[in-house]
């Protein structure tokens, strides 16, 4: 059986803006200065990490668990506000969930993103019964480019690595895919070109270039190269 994991951000919802525009806004109010470049470095991952390097780098020094946490839930608030009345879905999102579906493959989310978010995105996509399993960041230790998050979809989906194709756009979710034995698909989006992306085993432009025989074959040629 196939299966697909689907990130969230970049790919079914086209929040890099919004993304970015919450931090910006957070870290303003705490006369710290987010970069385009220390955003796009860290896209896709936890937000601990960029937290930690643009504070200290501020000179806040090192926060704590408690501060992190705080911080970390006023940032997504705020990008929740932001998107809860403009929901970005990506051009062709719902169409291929759905698609993959009624060819029976089995569905699931693996998002560094927290619980709330997920589920925000799944409402506003309108695709919350097309997923067998989800994961979000608090279900995980370790953030992308680590594979924690792909290998415990597959496994709360029944489906081996090998059996998968992970769908993003993010370099950290790239190197997680394929660190976890997986095909990936990654598609373009603000910010990550084809170059940043060129771990992926295939790299399109839009999302109805996805097919399940597109992405069944693309299972069934990494599995092989793997094998030989």
């Amino acid at each position: 059986m196939n299966a697909a994991i689907f990130d969230l951000d970049g790919t079914l919802v086209d929040s890099y803006d919004a993304h970015f525009e919450a931090w910006r806004g957070v870290s303003a109010l705490h006369a710290v200065e987010i970069s385009v470049d220390d955003y796009y470095r860290h896209f896709g991952r936890r937000n601990e990490d960029l937290l930690r390097e643009v504070w200290l780098r501020a000179g806040k020094g090192n926060l704590s668990a408690d501060q992190l946490r705080e911080l970390d839930h006023e940032k997504e608030a705020a990008y929740r506000a932001l998107v809860g009345s403009r929901f970005p879905v990506m051009t062709g999102a719902r169409e291929l969930v759905r698609s993959l579906r009624a060819a029976g493959w089995r569905l699931a989310v693996g998002s560094s993103g927290p619980p709330l978010n997920v589920q925000l995105a799944l409402d506003g996509l309108g695709l919350e019964d097309c997923f067998d399993a989800l994961v979000t960041g608090n279900d995980v230790s370790r953030s992308k480019p680590d594979p924690e998050c792909f290998l415990l979809a597959a496994q709360r989906l029944g489906v081996s690595p090998r059996q998968c194709v992970v769908l993003e756009d993010a370099p950290a979710g790239i190197a997680a895919a394929k660190s976890a034995g997986m095909a990936c698909a990654a598609i373009t989006s603000k910010g990550h070109s084809r170059e940043r992306q060129s771990q992926a085993d295939l790299i399109v432009d839009r999302l109805d270039a996805w097919t399940p025989r597109v992405l069944a074959d693309l299972i069934l040629a990494v599995a092989s190269r793997s094998v030989s």
